[in-house]
């Protein structure tokens, strides 16, 4: 199986993404995770959650105020 077509379950994700099994459950019912149903079970494409983690990561850097110090 190539990587790009590699599919995890919830414990696998876990593991990858270094979060507990809870905080994946939460982010599917809120709709922020890309994933998809096998009967009663998720499962993820790596290349979808290598896509999402792009995304995270790239709304985490846009420019602002964050961090800076207003003067006074």
């Amino acid at each position: 199986m190539a990587i790009d077509e590699e599919v995890f379950t919830i414990r696998e994700l876990s593991e990858y993404l270094r979060v507990h099994p809870t905080t994946i459950y939460r982010l599917l019912r809120q709709g922020r995770l890309p994933g998809f149903r096998v009967g009663s079970n998720w499962r993820f494409n790596r290349s979808a959650i290598e896509q999402w983690q792009s995304a995270q990561a790239s709304a985490t850097e846009t420019p602002g105020m964050r961090g800076r110090r207003r003067s006074t």
